[in-house]
């Protein structure tokens, strides 16, 4: 008798370790950290203390990231720690979530070697270089350039194909869309690219309607085939900007002209001034 019920403890033990493994299997990973495992707080928390709101965009306190240079320094060494065969086993979000915090995360580093000193970016690179080519990025076991990580990785790449990451990787300067205050993530991905286009096309400095005229920032006539590869049915630049006509506060006449390729485009000059806080 007492044999059998041994047996029966030791079936039962086994129904609850198997029970609580399937729990544990299912339970959702913490919030703000991917299912691939890799931690964008550090991240996070330079952004959220130093990244402030100005109307429909964002300015930078890079006096504050200077002072949270360790912690910023700690997130980029764990960027690159991640191998390729590593990166490539994640979803595309979570890729995707990846290289734009790695974008934004090294830009910001690069601006606070000389942040003091200049008015913009581009005073960071060379008569042969732009900063954009500079090649100082550990990344995949290589040295890349913030070029590589944009226009290789993610725009290069037949992986992703989304235009609102335009939105999203930050130049470092006022005519580029909002620095986000927090992450990217896998998880939440679509939601925060969306979020950041629909701010910066209700950005009246950036995106507006004046003399009957569509005035647009220059980033849709430099990446204006991105616009037009299919995303949401979107063959054309009308064809995506139809999409946001909330945002745009388009007229019923102004959204007919617009979606009959009748509406007058021009692109605005970019401001490349140094995105900061001011004094």
């Amino acid at each position: 008798m007492k044999i059998a019920i041994m047996k029966i403890s030791v079936i039962v033990l086994y129904v609850l370790i198997a029970c609580d493994a399937a729990v544990f299997a299912q339970t959702p990973a913490l919030q703000g950290v991917p299912k691939s495992g890799f931690d964008h707080s550090d991240w996070s928390h330079v952004l959220s203390e130093n990244v402030v709101a100005a109307g429909n965009s964002t300015q930078v306190n890079y006096a504050g990231v200077e002072k949270s240079a360790q912690l910023l320094q700690r997130y980029l060494d764990s960027l690159a720690s991640v191998s390729q065969p590593q990166f490539d086993s994640w979803t595309k979000s979570e890729q995707l979530a990846f290289l734009l915090n790695a974008y934004n995360a090294w830009t910001v580093k690069l601006v606070l070697s000389d942040y003091k000193k200049i008015k913009s970016i581009k005073e960071l690179g060379s008569l042969l270089h732009s900063p954009w080519k500079k090649t100082f990025i550990p990344l995949f076991g290589k040295t890349l350039s913030l070029d590589d990580i944009e226009q290789g990785l993610i725009r290069g790449s037949d992986r992703y194909q989304e235009p609102r990451i335009h939105f999203a990787a930050n130049c470092a300067s006022i005519g580029c869309p909002a620095l986000r205050n927090e992450a990217y993530t896998g998880g939440h991905l679509d939601v925060q690219l969306e979020d950041q286009t629909r701010r910066f096309l209700r950005d009246k400095t950036r995106n507006f309607v004046s003399n009957d005229s569509l005035k647009l920032s220059s980033i849709f006539k430099w990446y204006r085939e991105d616009f037009e590869n299919g995303w949401r049915d979107s063959q054309s630049l009308e064809d995506f900007l139809g999409i946001y006509v909330v945002e745009l506060m388009l007229s019923p006449s102004q959204i007919e002209k617009l979606r009959n390729g009748d509406f007058d485009i021009e692109f605005l000059d970019y401001n490349w001034n140094l995105n900061r806080t001011q004094p």
